[in-house]
């Protein structure tokens, strides 16, 4: 099942139990706005190419849209408008006052120079600045874009509005980025561990974590619960995969990472079947990487107590069937992974403030959001018998049916 027909699927289960009017559920399926713009360059060599760029709004009702922007040659309208909704619930879900958006741009980033990049992303914001804005849809950075690219929007963007640093967040610290946005998404799925594993009487210190993705996230996540005294016995990315029963030394990982831009021939662990990573004896998986990896042909063999969704989408609809039968826990992605959108969020504050925050408040902030999250997720979980996921799901789009009907929304 594709991640919007998943997303679809849950949504639908939140709006029965939560008994929404159809023609209200139907209202918020449906996106605010879809755009699909042509975007001409030339190259370095002097030809001329063409992309496809995509900017999917889908709900203003709780604040100005947010989301990300991804450069991938498989950019797809179902992903992105499934990955749109996805924001509007996340952001509801933690509380800040945004709705959700998408976007992308059908390339290979990595065959395009800096200069065919930048002109790229200059001639995009040329096609819709007039659609985006500080108090109307507010991008940030996603798979295969980052703060220089939220750079070159910001500075085409203020050519047309005059100097708007709040019109993109994840940008460089020099021009109003947040301290701290950088570890974000990684330490707020720490923090939703936290809290998790507290509401099972737990601690981080002691378990066993397997993390497959050794990206900004996942390595992120893992320093972090090294450094709280869990032990990281397995890790994995699209380099190959390690693991040590005893635990393995993540600086010193990361370190050889850095160096050697793999994981392969690390002294610290032992080489294994990124395959297996999934189904590894350990407390707590962490899939940090791409979406469907959990699904029904692997399900069955997982042998975690507790899965953190880090990733979007990891965890296909009947592997949560099976995964649900077995008794293991799924925290899911729509609040486990909301450190980053909340990061953004304090950013988009500062900017507009004009007031930059210290790293501490930063971070001080962040724990307080997803763990007081975490409680009104389970607060769902007991008013309406359902599992995490479906609490998270009724807690987001309880938040924003609300919010559309008190703004006027009329059946």
């Amino acid at each position: 099942m594709n991640a919007l027909a998943a997303t679809n699927r849950n949504f639908r289960h939140a709006a029965r139990i939560l008994g929404l009017d159809s023609k209200l559920e139907r209202s918020l399926l449906i996106p605010f706005r879809e755009i699909k713009v042509e975007c001409t360059i030339p190259k370095d060599d002097g030809s001329l190419v063409s992309y496809v760029g995509f900017r999917v709004q889908h709900d203003n009702a709780r604040g100005p849209m947010k989301g990300g922007i991804r450069y991938h040659p498989e950019v797809d309208p179902d992903e992105v408008n499934a990955l749109a909704q996805l924001m509007t619930w996340k952001t509801a879900v933690v509380n800040i006052p945004y709705g959700g958006a998408k976007g992308g741009i059908g390339c290979s980033p990595g065959d395009l120079s800096k200069s065919e990049l930048e002109r790229l992303t200059r001639v995009f914001t040329q096609k819709i600045h007039d659609l985006i804005g500080i108090h109307a849809d507010v991008p940030a950075p996603d798979m295969g874009t980052n703060a220089q690219t939220m750079a070159w929007i910001l500075d085409e963007y203020s050519k047309f509005h005059g100097h708007s640093p709040a019109v993109v967040t994840g940008k460089p610290i020099d021009l109003g980025g947040s301290l701290g946005r950088d570890a974000a998404t990684g330490r707020g799925v720490v923090f939703a561990t936290e809290a998790l594993l507290a509401d099972y009487g737990k601690s981080i210190e002691g378990l066993t974590f397997a993390v497959q993705g050794f990206g900004n996230v996942g390595s992120w996540a893992a320093r972090l619960i090294h450094e709280r005294g869990g032990k990281v016995i397995a890790v994995s990315d699209i380099t190959g995969a390690v693991r040590n029963p005893n635990g393995i030394d993540i600086p010193e990982l990361l370190k050889h990472k850095e160096e050697t831009r793999s994981l392969a021939n690390f002294n610290g662990a032992d080489q294994m079947d990124p395959n297996e990573l999934l189904i590894h004896e350990c407390d707590v998986l962490i899939p940090c990487a791409l979406g469907g990896v959990l699904n029904r042909e692997n399900a069955a063999d997982v042998k975690a107590k507790f899965i953190i969704e880090a990733a979007n989408h990891p965890t296909d609809p009947e592997a949560d069937e099976i995964l649900s039968k077995k008794g293991v826990i799924v925290l899911p992605d729509i609040y486990a992974n909301a450190g980053g959108v909340t990061v953004s969020y304090f950013e988009w504050v500062q900017n507009i403030q004009g007031f930059m925050w210290d790293e501490d408040k930063v971070n001080s902030e962040l724990q307080t959001y997803m763990t007081r999250a975490f409680h009104k997720i389970k607060s769902m979980c007991h008013s309406h018998n359902c599992n995490l996921r479906m609490g998270a799901f009724t807690l987001g789009v309880d938040r924003v049916a609300r919010a559309t009907l008190l703004r006027g929304w009329e059946a």
